[in-house]
């Protein structure tokens, strides 16, 4: 509201912090996540994957490497 002593961190930034957050709360696996886009091209959110089974992650992973090459909006 005005206050200019608060840094306003970037969205990649937030979500790294999030990404290690469920690593330390448990989750052994927790591959890089999609930013999820608009029609604009903003980034409106992140989906995240985590799971503590290591096939499961691989299998998400190729799907969300998929996506991440075609970019999604």
């Amino acid at each position: 509201f005005g206050d200019d002593r608060l840094q306003k961190e970037p969205n990649y930034a937030i979500a790294a912090g999030f990404q290690q957050r469920l690593k330390t709360v448990g989750f052994t696996f927790v591959p890089e996540p999609i930013p999820m886009r608009n029609s604009n091209g903003a980034t409106i959110y992140y989906l995240f994957f985590a799971s503590n089974n290591e096939t499961g992650t691989k299998i998400a992973k190729h799907i969300l490497d998929k996506y991440r090459a075609e970019g999604i909006k």
